[in-house]
C-alpha cells in the first residue's frame, strides 16, 4: 500500500533530503502548504512549546538564530526537503536527495517520518562505497526512502516496527529521549519539526536488506 502512495507522491514530483555538515544553498523550490497534524506531532507554526520538544546531543549543532534557514523555528515553517537544505548538519543528504530527484515528493508528502542522516553518518561509509550508490539512481531512491515513514510519529509513538517507503520494516527501540533504529543508528537529534514532517536525525545511514 506504501509502494502505492509513494508513487502517487513521486508521479508529481520527486523527493530530496540533506545531511550533517556544511551550510548548503536551497535543496528544493518551496512547496506546498502544511498538510494536517497527527497526533502527538507538533506541525508548521513555530510555537515555543514545540522548539522546546527536541532533544538529543546532535540538536546542539543546529543554529539557534530563528533567522538561520537552519534553525529550529525555521525548519518548523517550510516542506522538509526545504528545511533539510537550510540545516547545516544536513548537507550530504541533501546532496543525495537532490541527485535522485526526490525533493519535491518529499516537500508534497501529506505527513510524513524521516530518519535523516547526518553528515557523520554519511561519512561511516567508504568513499568507494558511497560514490557507488551516488551513481545508481535506483539504488540511491531505495535507500533514501528507506529513511521515510508514512505518518508522523512524535517520541511517544517512535518504538515499535514501521513500514516505510521504500517498503520494507525498520524497527526503532527506546523510549524517552533515546531511541536506537534497526539495533545500530542512534537518533542524536528528535522531534524536528517542519511543515509536513517530523524528523530524527541519526548517526549511522540505515540500509534495506536486499
Amino acid at each position: 500500500m506504501y509502494r502505492r502512495m509513494f508513487a502517487a507522491v513521486g508521479a508529481t514530483a520527486i523527493l530530496a533530503l540533506s545531511a550533517c555538515g556544511a551550510d548548503t544553498d536551497s535543496a528544493a523550490d518551496d512547496a506546498t502548504t502544511a498538510p494536517s497534524t497527527s497526533a502527538g506531532a507538533p506541525m508548521a507554526s513555530a510555537s515555543p512549546s514545540m522548539m522546546s520538544a527536541q532533544f538529543g546531543p546532535g540538536c546542539s549543532a543546529v543554529p539557534v538564530d530563528p533567522a538561520n534557514p537552519g534553525s529550529f523555528e525555521a525548519m518548523a515553517k517550510v516542506p522538509v526537503a526545504t528545511a533539510a537544505s537550510g540545516n547545516p548538519v544536513l548537507s550530504t543528504l541533501v546532496t543525495a536527495v537532490k541527485k535522485a530527484n526526490l525533493v519535491d515528493s518529499l516537500n508534497t508528502a501529506q505527513g510524513v517520518t524521516v530518519f535523516a542522516p547526518t553528515n557523520d553518518a554519511f561519512g561511516k561509509i567508504p568513499k568507494a562505497d558511497l560514490d557507488k550508490v551516488l551513481a545508481d539512481d535506483a539504488m540511491l531512491k531505495k535507500v533514501l526512502t528507506y529513511h521515510v515513514v508514512p505518518g508522523q510519529l512524535s517520541p511517544e509513538t517512535l518504538a515499535g516496527t514501521h513500514e516505510t517507503l521504500q517498503g520494507a520494516d525498520l524497527t526503532v527501540t527506546g523510549s524517552g529521549s533515546s531511541f536506537t533504529v534497526n539495533g545500530t543508528s542512534m537518533v542524536v537529534c528528535g522531534n524536528v519539526s517542519t511543515a509536513n514532517a517530523t524528523v530524527y536525525l541519526v548517526d549511522t545511514v540505515l540500509m534495506p536488506k536486499s
